[in-house]
């Protein structure tokens, strides 16, 4: 493994002996208090190595390939490498950061349903052979541009609940599989696993059954046209919960032992994104203006109002949002509630407040409803569990600077 990417806006350290990472947060809000109040992220790199742990507790022998995208922070890649651990990359540049850490093509599969031609021409060249297909268009677009690539047929998983529309805008039915596989014996095409994705707001456990079964029936296809199939790829949702994990593996263990067993020889991994980082990565922010707002105008509809008509209501402007560290806001809801930094009485009212970034469009809010004691313009706000999403390849709004991070 090589040593850290080196980069302006990041550093790690070790922490001194009884210093915690509240510590760690306190002695950074002290210095951007006085350097420029610019947010920042502060990472605890060692629960990547407990959430390592249990999951070779849980879910071992299926080996886990990390979602690049999830959180690309040189710190995250590295630990992770160093633990063994595979990566799933959806871009020329996820593949080159990767590598660029020394890990192996063999550790590394390129899984971008809708695939450039030239960024399968730079994994051909980098040697990167396994890769994801749904589609003819995409499997001729593979074998014109990488004739030594391994493909996983990415097949739909069933639509059971309507959070689930994801899963079947991406991957093919079983119908079609044998088109593909008729495909890849056209155009001289290796096709030596399967791969389906389950999302981590999918209630049904049942749809890791019929996922399974599904995959079952194209391996028992692949052999009618002399396909040598070797690898399962159970997908990501992996929301971080212990619980979740456990609940994944009582449903899947038995169907693999019975349709994948050790004796076979196919290899069954994952691609676990936010499980790992979720909860390693705290966000700073601060608070850059503030106005007191109508009850009326701030709540929405069917939220309890304040306690009387002339209790101020607050909206509160970060120096980030959904434009930098919350763009996952724009698709999803945020499940971490703001913190408040600077010590406040017990007694102390609290007030409904909204949290907006800073570009002032009507599209970035942060939080539309919640509890704080009033703040005042240079104030810091804590949301932990933002490792996920936040840490990627990020576009900023009007200069705003992104965040430092501190791990």
């Amino acid at each position: 493994m090589k040593g850290f990417l080196e980069d302006a806006n990041y550093s790690i350290g070790l922490l001194d002996e009884g210093a915690t990472l509240a510590d760690v947060i306190d002695n950074c809000i002290y210095e951007h208090t006085h350097t420029g109040k610019r947010a920042f992220y502060v990472g605890d790199l060692g629960k990547l190595v407990k959430k390592n742990i249990q999951w070779q507790n849980v879910m071992a022998p299926i080996k886990p390939f990390y979602t690049v995208r999830c959180n690309s922070t040189p710190g995250v890649l590295e630990i992770l490498g160093t633990l063994g651990i595979g990566f799933a990359c959806s871009s020329k540049s996820e593949m080159a950061l990767v590598q660029g850490l020394g890990i192996s093509p063999e550790n590394i599969i390129y899984t971008n349903p809708c695939k450039q031609a030239s960024q399968i021409k730079y994994a051909a060249k980098a040697g990167i052979n396994i890769m994801t297909c749904d589609s003819d268009i995409e499997l001729k677009k593979i074998a014109r541009n990488h004739p030594n690539a391994k493909l996983l047929l990415h097949i739909a998983t069933e639509d059971i609940t309507a959070d689930e529309e994801m899963n079947m805008k991406f991957g093919t039915t079983l119908k079609n599989c044998r088109h593909l596989m008729e495909c890849a014996k056209e155009f001289g095409v290796q096709i030596v696993g399967v791969k389906f994705h389950v999302s981590g707001s999918c209630k049904e456990l049942q749809t890791y059954i019929h996922a399974i079964s599904d995959a079952r029936c194209v391996f028992d296809m692949a052999e009618e046209f002399g396909f040598k199939m070797n690898m399962l790829d159970i997908g990501g949702g992996f929301t971080g919960s212990e619980l979740q994990l456990e609940e994944v593996n009582h449903v899947i263990r038995p169907l693999l032992d019975v349709y994948f067993p050790k004796e076979s020889g196919i290899q069954v991994i994952a691609e676990p994104g936010c499980y790992y980082v979720s909860s390693a990565f705290t966000l700073a922010v601060n608070v850059i203006a503030k106005k007191a707002v109508d009850c009326d105008k701030l709540l929405p509809s069917g939220v309890e109002q304040a306690r009387n008509d002339d209790e101020q209501v607050f909206t509160y402007y970060i120096n980030d949002g959904v434009y930098g560290s919350f763009a996952s806001k724009l698709s999803e809801k945020l499940y971490t509630n703001p913190e408040v930094h600077k010590k406040y009485k017990e007694d102390e009212p609290l007030f409904a407040s909204s949290l907006w970034g800073p570009s002032c469009d009507e599209l970035d809010q942060i939080v539309e409803n919640c509890l704080l004691p009033e703040l005042s313009v240079g104030d810091w706000l804590i949301f932990d569990n933002m490792g996920s999403g936040t840490l990627g390849e990020q576009s900023t709004f009007n200069d705003y600077q992104r965040p430092l991070i501190s791990t």
